[in-house]
């Protein structure tokens, strides 16, 4: 009989994550206990994605047609960040589906071999107009399989 008890979330290694970039902590991320709060993290999640998918040219925020929606997040924490350091966000795409796609990120301290911080959100690519789900247009689905990578045992 297997054991039910879900394996705890690990930090891992820099060679999981396809494409990365440096986020420069600032003064106003610290909270009252010294280190970045909790929030920022997800902001540093979408910059990476959306920063990536930009100069890809997959995404055009202005006119774009078809729009990613969040309908899902989560975030683990191993090792605090604090400013000033720098961030290296850590990108892949985990799974890729007709009209969603599940991100993951990595976040290292800057030249640490670990994550600092690891999750993942999930876009739903809907028109802009309607809000209803639409195929990932080519493009955008070409950028995305790029970043995809075999499914790490220890996840």
């Amino acid at each position: 009989m297997s054991d039910p008890t879900p394996t705890a979330p690990q930090a891992e290694p820099r060679d999981g994550y396809r494409a990365f970039r440096t986020i420069s902590t600032r003064w106003m991320d610290n909270d009252a206990y010294g280190h970045v709060n909790n929030v920022v993290y997800y902001s540093w999640f979408d910059t990476a994605v959306n920063a990536h998918l930009i100069e890809q040219g997959a995404l055009d925020i202005h006119d774009s047609p078809v729009i990613g929606l969040v309908v899902e997040t989560q975030c683990n924490y191993f090792a605090s960040v604090e400013f000033p350091q720098a961030v290296e966000a850590g990108l892949r795409v985990a799974r890729l589906g007709k009209s969603s796609v599940r991100y993951e990120v990595g976040l290292f301290v800057q030249g640490e071999p670990m994550t600092a911080a690891k999750g993942h959100f999930v876009h739903v690519y809907v028109d802009r107009e309607t809000r209803r789900p639409v195929p990932l247009p080519a493009k955008l689905k070409s950028v995305l399989e790029a970043l995809q990578c075999p499914m790490p045992s220890a996840r």
